[in-house]
């Protein structure tokens, strides 16, 4: 097994494919496996329609995990993204078996059939800033707060599985020609560009690698983007150098938090924050704080104390 030194830093890698995986139940456990040998940690959702997840663990190992995926033919070509933390972000291995990897619950919506144009970072600010291109922004709400493209709309869902409705009722086809859209690291919009082209939208166009794609190489003095952009790792947020940004993270109910937030009466680290003070069941309440409970112990020991991540939101 491949344990991270002491000192080299953890390797938080996130990943996607769309790709046809007919026999994706029998890939679940050799592919745990993989993990396991190469002390990689983290969840990854399989499903027919392709591979998900974030994933952590040594430079070696996750780089022995990426080549174990790349010797399926299938697999060779993952949309792959790194960033870093000095603590392992992660309690366990697992591999989960899902209807989809990102959920968006419409039947006959298949990127693996038809997808609409990729657009690359470098060409994304001449179409989004031409007036005939609706550009919507496919993420939740509490991302869109903190930050966006200049122009989009911001439909305001809480989760993927809303944006369907919110397409049917708010756009027609023979009205909005050219839509564009974009998320954090482009899997939801393929799913977003499909469903549209489904929807009988004429030219769909998406951002390629998503925001963080276009952090990297777009210069800040040319950029088109406002605000940070919320990551699914440690970091929370990123600036446009792709540095920390400011905000933490509230571990009860997710959303990112300023400093005003924390600030505020109805914030307890680990429990609440004002975004939730009011709508977490007493249920999910008692299971943060014991959570936070444990957490503390292990700082008092010494010991990690990974927060991990909620799947359930990658974009």
């Amino acid at each position: 097994m491949t344990q991270p030194s002491s000192t080299a830093p953890i390797v938080v890698a996130a990943l996607y494919k769309f790709v046809t995986l007919n026999d994706f139940e029998a890939l679940r456990e050799p592919l745990r496996q993989a993990m396991v040998d190469h002390g990689v940690k983290g969840t990854l959702l399989l499903a027919r329609e392709g591979i998900n997840g974030t994933v952590a663990g040594s430079r070696e190992g996750i780089d022995s995990l990426l080549e174990w995926l790349s010797s399926d033919e299938r697999l060779t070509d993952l949309d792959h993204k790194e960033s870093f933390c000095d603590e392992m972000p992660f309690y366990r291995t697992k591999v989960k078996l899902k209807r989809e990897i990102v959920t968006m619950g419409v039947d006959g919506v298949d990127p693996n059939a038809s997808v609409g144009t990729y657009v690359e970072p470098e060409q994304w600010n001449d179409v989004i800033s031409d007036p005939e291109v609706l550009v919507i922004d496919t993420r939740n709400d509490y991302e869109v707060e903190i930050g966006s493209f200049e122009g989009a709309v911001d439909p305001k869902t809480a989760t993927f599985r809303e944006f369907p409705e919110y397409v049917r009722k708010h756009y027609d086809p023979a009205k909005h020609k050219k839509v564009a859209m974009f998320c954090t690291g482009g899997i939801r919009c393929e799913k977003a560009s499909s469903f549209m082209l489904n929807e009988g939208f004429e030219e769909v166009f998406h951002l390629k690698g998503g925001v963080l794609n276009y952090l990297e190489k777009v210069p800040e003095e040319q950029s088109l983007w406002r605000g940070e952009c919320f990551v699914f790792d440690n970091r929370v947020t990123v600036r446009h150098d792709l540095s920390e940004g400011a905000f933490e993270q509230c571990h009860a109910c997710r959303r990112p938090i300023s400093e005003e937030d924390m600030a505020d009466a109805a914030y307890e680290p680990g429990i609440s924050c004002p975004h939730c003070i009011d709508s977490l069941p007493e249920k999910t309440r008692a299971a943060a704080r014991e959570r936070q409970r444990q957490i503390d112990l292990a700082k008092a020991r010494g010991e990690p104390h990974p927060l991990g991540h909620d799947q359930r939101r990658r974009a």
